[in-house]
């Protein structure tokens, strides 16, 4: 291993004239004014998105609030992947925002205001027995998504049309490499050490996509469920669903952004949970210790892929405060599953190495 020294902290650039938020708070007031809505600029709210490319604004709207969408670029609402999953999960039942309006030429999509209580906020001050009903609702939730995989496909929707396929999952896990170790760390692995590693990512990858595919949300994590005022569990945060394999949910819902893993005992009850779950909708049987099995793999491929991401966020765009916390704690989730696998041992290697290093610290 050889470290070429921790990159510096980059910001991300900006236009001189005007910020990203500027130049989509006046192409909304333009919009507000085409369509003859009267709104002063003091009642519009700024949203901070998670590491999006789309800008967020509440706003007052037909005696209530809305909150609008801002994209980087006009596109056709037909072929949207954000309104084509929406009209989807609508159809199945599923709890999405209701879109309101819609202008493709603009880049504006608005849609119903579910508030701000986020399911990890509520989870955090939730007593034991309201944290136990919200994580079975969500966990019902990702049954119900997976019941709509027919329907997606009968639909032609654009989220039966993309799959956590070899080379995706691959690309992520060299995303992880190319920032956890790269721009977060200034390392490079030693010529025999990195072959033997990507060899064992390539294998993961591999080995997943050969895994039965059902519809996934992609991101099921508890930021991207919110409770309603009526107190109901929603959906956000959906455009990027695509087809994957059927524990691909719940590891995102159970083991994202968590400050330490979780106990063996507690992921085993939830994985029964939503077998059982699957069984009162009539989706196919599967075997809970080959679910098992798949539930680590995926741990495994998701894990390394989030922490490519808080990496980069943190070392690339000056994001540590929102995303350095959750490298550790995921590492050793990762490690954790590595270890129940008995397999991937230069994996293995490489994250005890650097969950075990001093110097690493200050880094991760």
């Amino acid at each position: 291993m050889k470290r070429v020294g921790r990159p510096e902290m980059k910001q991300p650039s900006a236009p001189i004239t005007e910020s990203p938020a500027d130049s989509a708070l006046a192409r909304l007031m333009r919009y507000l004014a085409r369509t003859g809505r009267v709104v002063d600029r003091e009642r519009i709210t700024a949203l901070t998105p998670d590491a999006s490319v789309r800008a967020y604004f509440r706003l007052p709207w037909c005696g209530g609030t809305a909150v609008v969408a801002v994209y980087p670029e006009p596109f056709d609402p037909d072929a949207h992947p954000f309104l084509d999953v929406t009209r989807l999960f609508t159809e199945a039942g599923l709890p999405v925002p209701q879109v309101i309006a819609v202008d493709g030429d603009a880049g504006i999509i608005v849609q119903e205001d579910l508030g701000d209580r986020q399911l990890r906020a509520v989870l955090e001050a939730a007593s034991d027995e309201e944290r136990e009903q919200r994580l079975e609702e969500a966990i019902e939730l990702i049954a119900r998504i997976q019941a709509a995989t027919t329907l997606a496909a009968a639909r032609n929707s654009v989220c039966s049309r993309v799959a956590f396929d070899e080379a995706k999952l691959f690309w992520e896990l060299e995303f992880f490499c190319q920032h956890y170790f790269g721009s977060l760390r200034g390392e490079e692995l030693k010529t025999d050490e990195e072959r033997r590693f990507k060899d064992e990512l390539a294998e993961l990858a591999r080995e997943l996509a050969q895994r039965p595919r059902v519809l996934c949300h992609r991101d099921f994590h508890v930021s991207n469920l919110m409770v309603d005022r009526q107190g109901r569990l929603r959906i956000i945060d959906h455009q990027d669903a695509r087809m994957g394999p059927a524990s691909y949910d719940l590891v995102s819902l159970l083991l994202d952004r968590q400050q330490a893993p979780p106990s063996l005992a507690e992921l085993r009850e939830r994985r029964l949970f939503f077998l059982e779950a699957r069984a009162a909708r009539g989706l196919p049987f599967i075997d809970p210790d080959e679910f098992a099995r798949e539930f680590r793999l995926t741990t495994v491929q998701r894990g390394l892929k989030a922490v490519g991401t808080f990496s980069c966020q943190t070392a690339v765009y000056g994001r540590g405060k929102a995303y350095a916390r959750f490298i550790r704690p995921t590492l050793e989730i990762v490690l954790q599953a590595l270890e129940w696998l008995e397999r991937f041992p230069e994996i293995r290697r490489q994250i005890a190495a650097r969950i075990a290093d001093p110097i690493a610290a200050e880094v991760i």
